[in-house]
């Protein structure tokens, strides 16, 4: 125990974040793995069980086996809970136990808990993490029963339980869906296409999560009083909605052009919100315009926001980078946005973060491609996909080798975690010094 104690100090908040959800993983893999999970009552290969796991702890909802009809009422139990600790995020989960307990939570705790959700501050973690628990069981909880009138009468008893799995599911961006049983292996929502009711509830489940429980949090705060809300909640519920409309409209005049009006709206709605790390769909993307997967991978790249149950880069990166280029493009000395100045330290970690998504899902792209001799595209979809978080997928995933599934789960958890989190984590010794090398003038561009 001591040593467990011992360990527990030498290492950083993010450390303790990785090695957390490293934990989870492993443990959601060795569950499914035992014959209770499987409808077919036989063990599962740990390759299968830990990328599945990966998958619900890190909400992408990328599966090589269909989640309805491989796995059992118990496996399906077991995923599901594994989606809802990935989506409210392992340590948050973690603290809200041990605040249950009656136990104070210690000053490192804090540390970890702001650095797991993104908070600006460790004053108020306690409070915050309740916020996130009670607003998580309500909105999940009014999602299954939204939900219910369209399952129950179509599927009995069984839609009760359709509806709870899709709701927490669609808030925790998670894409996992069990309709396979019913309307085909790995068909998604596909059969509701023109199911402008489910579809509303879907995509307000998915926008919810998405958005983020801080700024959700300073929503409850200031309410209507907008002008008084943080910088970024207003960067955040700005960017969402331009993606939004903006994807909405490109879709509904590009690629559902020859459907009914209705179906044609719904349809683009839900492809413009789902990429957004959700992975839910109603469309076949094999079918799209290449403009469309284009941008469908744009949006998977984006993802959601931060301290949310989404993944991706974050709306606040793009709109920070955004902010700078417009102040280089203007000449101005630093980014701006809302009447306020970016740090240059937030404009470095944006480009830092950039960097590293769009490399390493090109990195995989190259590998995929050669091991599985697929074209680029296609295998770029699925590694976008992954670090994104999404679960989107061109119908590969199922056929991929090993390695190939190795490397996505690689990106899976990296797209989870965060890039500045790992780095951090491998770094955890800051460069105290204050000495400064000599200026020296490069030229970009």
């Amino acid at each position: 125990m001591s040593g467990l104690l011992k360990l527990k100090e030498k290492l950083s908040s993010f450390q303790i974040i990785i090695l957390g959800f490293v934990m989870v993983i492993v443990l959601g893999a060795l569950l499914l793995m035992l014959p209770i999970s499987a409808r077919s009552g036989e063990f599962t290969s740990f390759g299968t069980a830990l990328f599945t796991s990966t998958s619900a702890v890190c909400v992408t909802g990328l599966v090589v086996v269909d989640t309805a009809t491989y796995w059992s009422w118990f496996g399906q139990l077991v995923i599901l809970a594994l989606i809802q600790v990935g989506g409210l995020g392992v340590i948050t989960v973690a603290s809200t136990l041990y605040i249950l307990s009656g136990r104070k939570i210690s000053l490192m705790q804090r540390q970890t808990m702001q650095n797991a959700l993104s908070a600006p501050c460790v004053g108020g973690m306690v409070k915050l993490t309740r916020f996130i628990v009670i607003t998580t069981a309500f909105i999940e909880g009014a999602g299954a029963a939204l939900l219910m009138p369209v399952f129950i009468p179509r599927y009995g008893l069984r839609g009760i339980w359709m509806s709870v799995f899709h709701s927490i599911s669609a808030f925790c961006n998670a894409g996992f869906d069990i309709m396979g049983r019913e309307t085909g292996e790995f068909s998604s929502l596909t059969s509701f296409a023109d199911n402008g009711y489910l579809s509303l509830i879907i995509c307000a489940l998915i926008v919810i999560g998405g958005i983020g429980f801080i700024t959700w949090s300073d929503i409850a705060t200031r309410k209507c009083r907008i002008k008084e809300y943080k910088m970024q909640t207003k960067v955040i519920l700005v960017t969402t909605t331009i993606l939004i409309i903006l994807s909405t409209l490109f879709f509904f005049f590009n690629d559902f052009a020859s459907m009914p009006f209705g179906t044609r709206l719904w349809q683009s709605i839900f492809q413009a919100i789902t990429p957004r790390t959700a992975g839910f769909n109603t469309a076949d993307y094999t079918q799209m315009s290449d403009s469309g997967r284009a941008l469908t991978m744009l949006l998977m790249l984006i993802g959601g926001s931060p301290g949310s149950t989404a993944g991706g880069m974050k709306t606040t990166t793009i709109a920070v980078l955004f902010a700078n280029t417009m102040a280089v493009l203007s000449r101005k000395q630093n980014a701006n946005s809302h009447g306020r100045r970016v740090d240059d330290s937030v404009v470095k970690n944006a480009s830092a973060i950039l960097f590293m998504y769009v490399t390493f899902a090109l990195v995989a792209d190259i590998i995929i491609s050669l091991v599985e001799n697929l074209p680029m595209q296609m295998c770029l979809f699925e590694t976008i996909s992954a670090i994104g978080t999404v679960g989107l997928s061109l119908g590969i995933t199922s056929s991929l080798s090993f390695v190939s599934r190795i490397i996505l789960i690689m990106l899976m958890f990296f797209g989870r975690v965060g890039g500045l989190t790992i780095i951090y984590a491998t770094f955890s010794h800051k460069d105290r010094s204050n000495l400064k090398y000599p200026l020296e003038n490069i030229t970009v561009g």
